[in-house]
């Protein structure tokens, strides 16, 4: 067994970078280990290349938009050609993160991770020994029990398909399932969306509503309140059986792709025996510092932590790693802060909340002020031919702060981050409402949403 050291990191993303970095630079002797290529899910297998898709389809859309309003011509999505862009941002990283973290100082061990004692890890054969070890392994896509589960392709494989498939039917109302189809029809692709419930229950129901119909307008089929119970593959075609509002049916699909939730990807790292307790989806058990309730040794941070309040978010994850580095580092004083996290779906339009939703604060029975308005009427979306455009915006009473802000339209993304802004630092909504905005931008139009 080699010399004892000071950290392991379990994960190479942005939750478990910060920790190996930092730490090194003060002298400790530190190891990343990970069984997938280097880099973690968002440089690799989520945000960024993901958005580089979503990119070409906001393009396609914007051109269908403008048609005979000063714009003719055709613009269609090239999957090949965009595959091979999407892969010039992928490719390298791999390669640069494990070159930066060995230039660091910092060993890099390949391979599965389980934990042999409280205070060992066998990575691949090899038996690390470290005083501290933080869990960083991200998520994967939760067991379904259905049969034919086997036939899924996961957000992964989607994300490196060379050929988009003729039909595909993504399973789940989430996230993932939202930005695919809206990425696939776009690229010419059928597309069925299978929820059993109501669709991205964690945004704001008014504007998910509003999104859902418009990605039925576009030739999406959306399936709520409908279950998928078995997947089987005839002559090279996936067929999906599905139960909804008591009839059974099936649907025929080249791909079938699985959106119907994560869970962290802890199930291999054998955490019994390091004396980690978890919750039932695999979560590391954390304190208010990140650190493991049973075995002082082990913080966690991102998806592999079960922090309440915490959002399984990159930037969140980046903002985890740096509260652990900082607690490793000086012992328990960094609580994490998780207020105002933006979360954004990357449809087209694109759909982004902050904050509390209407229900969420009248649950609370908080004194609130609610303004909601469609603004496909207003100048910033009129521009760009954009009709499926609305906010919903709630403020406390009491106070005069926003507790939350929900965005539906264009530049939504970027636009709730001053919402998210407001929140986090507890301004009063008139700091925002008076502020000067360059205009016309998209955020000229916080004002108006001000209740």
């Amino acid at each position: 067994m080699a010399e004892p050291l000071d950290l392991v990191v379990i994960g190479t993303g942005e939750g478990g970078s910060g920790p190996a970095y930092r730490c090194r630079r003060a002298g400790w002797r530190v190891a990343v280990v990970d069984e997938l290529p280097y880099g973690g899910t968002c440089a690799l297998r989520g945000c960024d290349p993901k958005k580089v898709l979503v990119g070409a389809a906001e393009l396609t859309d914007w051109r269908r938009r403008m048609e005979g309003r000063g714009v003719s011509g055709d613009a269609h999505i090239s999957w090949p050609d965009l595959m091979r862009f999407k892969r010039t941002f992928t490719d390298p990283v791999p390669a640069d993160r494990e070159k930066a973290f060995q230039q660091a100082g910092i060993s890099t061990p390949h391979g599965p991770a389980r934990f042999l004692s409280p205070e060992r890890l066998s990575v691949d054969g090899q038996v690390l020994e470290a005083r501290h070890f933080v869990i960083s392994a991200g998520a994967k896509p939760r067991r379904l029990g259905i049969p034919g589960e086997e036939y899924l392709l996961t957000s992964t494989a989607y994300l490196e398909l060379d050929q988009l498939p003729p039909r595909i039917a993504f399973l789940g109302a989430g996230y993932i399932s939202f930005e695919f189809a809206h990425v696939s029809r776009r690229a010419g692709a059928q597309a069925t969306i299978i929820g059993r419930g109501k669709p991205l229950q964690h945004f704001e129901q008014d504007l998910v509503t509003r999104l859902t119909d418009h990605t039925r307008s576009l030739g999406i089929d959306v399936r709520v309140d409908a279950e998928v119970t078995a997947i089987e593959q005839r002559a090279g075609r996936d067929v999906v059986q599905v139960h909804s509002h008591g009839r059974v049916e099936t649907l025929e699909a080249e791909a079938v792709v699985h959106g119907g939730g994560r869970v962290p990807n802890t199930e291999g790292l054998d955490l019994q025996a390091a004396n980690v307790a978890t919750e039932p989806n695999g979560g590391v058990r954390v304190n208010e510092f990140l650190q493991s309730v049973s075995n002082p040794r082990v913080y966690a941070a991102g998806d592999a932590a079960a922090s309440p309040g915490s959002l399984p978010l990159t930037p969140v994850a980046a903002y985890e790693g740096v509260i652990v580095a900082s607690n490793l580092l000086n012992g328990n004083t960094q609580r994490p802060d998780y207020r105002g996290i933006p979360s954004v779906v990357f449809t087209v339009p694109a759909l982004a909340g902050v904050g509390l939703t209407e229900a969420e604060a009248r649950q609370r029975q908080l004194d609130i002020r609610v303004k909601a308005e469609d603004t496909s009427g207003w100048y910033s979306n009129r521009r760009v031919a954009e009709t499926c455009a609305m906010f919903k915006v709630i403020e406390d009473s009491q106070t005069g702060r926003i507790l939350g802000a929900h965005l539906l339209g264009p530049h939504a993304e970027e636009v709730i981050n001053l919402f998210a802004l407001g929140i986090r630092s507890g301004l009063p909504a008139t700091d925002l409402k008076h502020l000067l905005y360059a205009y016309p931008t998209s955020g000229a139009d916080v004002p108006y949403m001000i209740p």
